[in-house]
């Protein structure tokens, strides 16, 4: 059988990994689109490098965009098999996926109505709606430790893996030409420790690992359980300069847990007397979900809804759903917060938000999770003093800021540790994906360093003989 590495190849986004067995069956391992790439996210995403219509099966890790968000055009252009994820993957890729597609109609009707001005080519969306709504009958449900053939010879075994709600570590184990071969795919690793969610769970001993490598080069910031990095933006914002904060976030998972730690503030009698805005239906219907999966919550969530029935709720909040209300944020007098998607910045209504605010010095624009640098929220982390913005260009004077220890992927401690569970001298082979490419060559030495003796880096499209 063989391997092949279709996204995520030394790059953060767009996983899709491809397993063909020796009698010609395909296992496909994620469908993820990229995301903040510059101009050539349009291109990657537009090429699969395989034929979906040959697709025999796909496992699905988690509902993250750069994993789910090219399923609808996997289907489209003729994949016809079953989705294997949780149940808790299922839900949150469901609104993710129709999500996508909206926001893609929505950004290609605005650029083609200047497009068409300058009689310039009109621009396709990749996928539309209904392509959403079709890939989503295609899901089957598989929850944690338990085992199923998904194909002759191919048994399936999710583990938790700690990022987000219903993540799982893909456990593969093969019968081929008389031989077991095992394999672990790692999706996405959580950190040990999360603020909501259980930390990653130990995996079977394998034949060979493919494995993210996102903060292969890092160590974060340890999460005090009493953490006020948060609090003091807003008071420094809010409080102090009399300014808006401006939060970029992805609607599933960060947002949740930004709405958790302002909850704990409230619980503390800290969290200052002020308006604080959702911004994104996603984000609205995505947090209704995860309070419909309390099972994925850690042992500390579970004590403080023992006395707090609604753990992302506290006084001042509102949530937005229309684009009327969403227009009407930008009126607001005063200091605010302004919680919305899409964590890069790349897309949605976060860009408006951005745009209103950035030549306001009193103003500040957090980043709470990963940017690629490429991505508006990489150019403004960088420090970027003119950024573009629907083609237009944009002086920053707000403050820029962020907050490193919010990240849902584990440092290179938590992915050693995660894969502790292993012996190096069994492990054939460790591929690893997701991730920059000088992060992953760090990483790649600290593994040689624990014993794993041969670790590859994948180029995309490149192919593995296992």
């Amino acid at each position: 059988m063989q391997i092949s590495f279709h996204g995520a190849a030394r790059v953060v986004t767009g996983s899709k990994h491809l397993i063909t067995l020796d009698n010609g069956k395909q296992i496909l391992l994620d469908c993820g689109l990229f995301q903040g790439m510059g101009k050539e996210t349009v291109h990657l995403n537009s090429v699969f490098g395989f034929e979906p219509a040959k697709v025999d099966v796909m496992v699905l890790s988690h509902a993250h965009i750069d994993h789910c968000g090219l399923v609808p055009k996997l289907v489209k252009e003729g994949f016809k098999g079953k989705i294997w994820c949780t149940s808790a993957t299922a839900d949150l890729a469901k609104i993710l996926m129709r999500d996508s597609a909206r926001i893609q109609e929505s950004d290609i009707k605005y650029l083609n109505k200047h497009r068409a001005k300058e009689n310039r080519e009109l621009l396709e969306p990749l996928y539309v709606e209904e392509d959403a709504i079709a890939a989503a009958e295609q899901f089957s449900i598989l929850e944690y430790g338990e085992s199923s053939e998904i194909l002759d010879g191919v048994s399936l075994l999710f583990t938790d893996a700690g990022h987000l709600l219903g993540s799982a570590a893909v456990n593969l184990t093969i019968q081929e030409n008389g031989k077991t071969t095992k394999l672990t795919f790692s999706g996405d690793i959580g950190r040990y420790r999360d603020a909501i969610l259980r930390s990653p769970a130990s995996f079977q001993a394998d034949d060979y690992v493919v494995m993210e490598s996102t903060y292969g080069d890092k160590l974060h910031k340890p999460i005090p359980p009493n953490s006020t990095e948060l609090l003091d933006w807003i008071n420094h914002t809010c409080i102090e300069k009399k300014g808006k904060l401006v939060i970029p976030s992805f609607s599933v998972g960060r947002t949740q847990e930004l709405l958790y730690q302002l909850n704990r503030y409230e619980l503390n009698g800290k969290l200052p007397d002020l308006k604080y805005f959702v911004d994104s239906p996603l984000s609205i219907t995505a947090t209704e979900i995860i309070k419909a999966h309390p099972e994925c919550f850690n042992a500390e969530v579970e004590a403080i809804l023992r006395k707090d029935p609604d753990v992302f709720k506290f006084k001042g909040l509102t949530y937005t759903r229309t684009v009327e209300e969403s227009m009407a944020i930008n009126e607001v007098q005063g200091p605010c917060v302004i919680i919305s998607s899409s964590g890069m910045a790349e897309a949605g209504r976060i860009k408006h938000h951005i745009v209103h605010n950035i030549d306001d010095k009193r103003n500040t624009i957090l980043l709470v999770g990963y940017c690629d640098p490429r991505s508006l929220g990489g150019r403004l982390k960088a420090g970027d003093k003119e950024v573009r913005i629907f083609g237009k260009p944009f002086d920053v004077y707000a403050e820029v800021g962020s907050i490193e220890s919010m990240s849902a992927h584990g440092d290179y401690q938590d992915l050693l540790h995660w894969l502790s569970s292993q012996t190096p001298s069994s492990v054939k082979k460790v591929f690893l994906v997701h991730g920059d490419y000088d992060t992953q060559q760090v990483f790649a030495e600290k593994l040689k360093a624990a014993g794993y003796n041969s670790v590859e880096i994948p180029e995309q499209h490149s192919v593995w003989p296992l």
